[in-house]
């Protein structure tokens, strides 16, 4: 049974910095495209990064690029995802997910996911 746990989040001003985790299990780690997603009230889940199986290759929607880095620790079995510069409308709930493709961008991609962890960031 593949196991994604996110952790992290929490409650931030504005100009700081999160650094969320994702703790997998279920699954052959190395195999897998990691990416990040964001949820907030009343919109549509929004990709954030993706981070090819190896980490020779990542990936960022324009909101945050050069303000989130995604990374990963195949030995840990873990993606993390180092959040700087954070503004109030970063506000979601974050996710991660597993997809098998090379390089994910769309949800459809990603069959397992996340719970998804809260951030909240105050003005």
């Amino acid at each position: 049974q593949v196991q994604l746990v996110e952790s992290g989040g929490g409650l931030v001003q504005a100009g700081g910095s999160l650094r969320l985790s994702c703790a997998a299990s279920g699954l052959t780690f190395s195999s897998y495209t990691m990416g990040w997603f964001r949820q907030a009230p009343g919109k549509e889940r929004e990709f954030l990064a993706a981070i090819r199986r190896t980490g020779s290759r990542t990936d960022y929607a324009d909101p945050v690029k050069g303000r989130f880095i995604i990374s990963r620790d195949n030995a840990k079995n873990t993606v993390y995802l180092q959040m700087n510069s954070l503004k109030p409308e970063d506000t979601a709930v974050y996710s991660c997910a597993a997809s098998r493709y090379l390089l994910a961008g769309a949800v459809s991609e990603y069959p397992y996911w996340g719970q998804g962890t809260q951030v909240t960031v105050s003005s």
